[in-house]
């Protein structure tokens, strides 16, 4: 997976406080508190009115990834999943201060949302697995905060903090999960629903089964690489991670 970093300059303002998660990686059993860059262009709490589908979405400057386009936001590291078979990018991790936001988008039916079935899937996985998940409204309507079980160094269990999020679009579904100690910090995850809510879907008009990956390249790259065969919306489920330092 690819990292790309956006640096601030020595110009820019000092930051709010506040740290980012999703899921790629839910990390920190316990939250700590981290000085963090304003998002530039939003200056106050207000979201942005999305994630948008492509025909709605408004201008902005966002890194194209196929089937995302994802905000710049300064001090922002955007990591990339890839399959390892066949090297297809399969989800965008978006990080800041020790937390991140992971993203994923699936084709849906034309008729109805997935979330719904998603959410009480995602719930079963967590509990039958020894975790918990907690239902509740927030920014983008019903999520689940849950608390994953963690093998621990010396062989204890522990548990890793993450909400999950979920959008139903016109053809799409988003899924995003945010962990690390922004799950904790109220002011840090109101900064990742603000760049959650300037992601923008590319469906497509190609035909796809429900729940079936829409399909990511890498920054500056056309499409030309396919998700794994069979790839679909598991619920718990996040691909291999290859990191490496942008330009």
């Amino acid at each position: 997976m690819g990292l790309f970093s956006r640096s601030r300059s020595k110009d820019d303002e000092t930051p709010k406080a506040g740290t980012p998660a999703p899921t790629g990686d839910p990390t920190a059993e316990e939250a700590t508190d981290a000085d963090a860059p304003e998002d530039a262009g939003t200056d106050d709490d207000t979201l942005a009115g999305g994630p948008f589908d492509e025909a709605d979405a408004p201008e902005e400057d966002r890194i194209d990834l196929g089937g995302l386009r994802v905000p710049m936001v300064d001090g922002m590291e955007l990591r990339l999943e890839m399959d390892q078979r066949t090297r297809a990018v399969t989800g965008a991790n978006l990080v800041l201060d020790g937390s991140s936001l992971q993203i994923q988008a699936f084709a849906a039916p034309k008729s109805r949302g997935l979330w719904d079935e998603v959410r009480a899937s995602l719930r079963e996985s967590v509990s039958s697995q020894g975790g918990t998940a907690e239902s509740r409204e927030g920014a983008f309507g019903p999520e689940l905060v849950c608390r994953l079980p963690l093998k621990r160094a010396d062989g204890r269990t522990g548990y890793r903090p993450a909400r999950f999020l979920g959008v139903d679009g016109p053809r799409w579904f988003l899924r995003a999960i945010l962990s690390g100690p922004a799950v904790g910090d109220a002011e840090a995850s109101r900064r990742f629903e603000r760049i959650l809510s300037r992601v923008v879907v590319v469906r497509g008009s190609e035909a796809m089964a429900p729940q079936e990956l829409i399909a990511m390249h890498l920054p500056g790259q056309r499409p030309g690489l396919v998700p794994a065969e069979g790839a679909g919306l598991d619920p718990l489920a996040r691909g291999p991670e290859i990191t490496q330092v942008g330009g």
